[in-house]
């Protein structure tokens, strides 16, 4: 049997992905709350809109202003399931899987993977006010 050694960059490598691993295990751990992580992206990228007197707000009714706004959802009913991020209409907006005509935000930039990641994370676990 011959003695196999595995060379320097290859371990190097398995380091690497094993720490890229922790790391992004270690992100998907962080709490996500309302208050802190959000109600600040809402307030950036979606209240203009969603709040009376806005466009969303005229064409669906939801009201991103509060958190009880938000948990209402729209005159057609409930946008965010907690626990299910998958079924969430809140998720399925904003992650661009609905319609393009629907897709969220309308007349801005998309929000950021890290902006969908936190909202997801939020919502399965729980979508608490906190």
């Amino acid at each position: 049997m011959k003695n196999k050694r595995v060379g320097f960059g290859a371990v190097a490598a398995i380091a690497a992905a094993l720490t890229l691993l922790a790391a992004a295990g270690a992100v998907a751990q962080q709490p996500v709350t309302f208050s802190e992580d959000i109600l600040p992206i809402m307030k950036i990228r979606c209240i203009e809109c969603h709040q009376p007197g806005g466009a969303g707000y005229q064409a669906s009714g939801l009201d991103l202003r509060t958190y009880q706004g938000l948990m209402k959802g729209t005159k057609y009913g409930p946008i965010v399931i907690p626990g299910n991020a998958y079924l969430s209409n809140l998720n399925v907006l904003i992650e661009g899987r609905a319609a393009n005509k629907l897709r969220m935000p309308h007349d801005g930039k998309k929000l950021s993977r890290c902006e969908i990641d936190s909202f997801r994370r939020w919502v399965n676990r729980g979508a608490k006010d906190d």
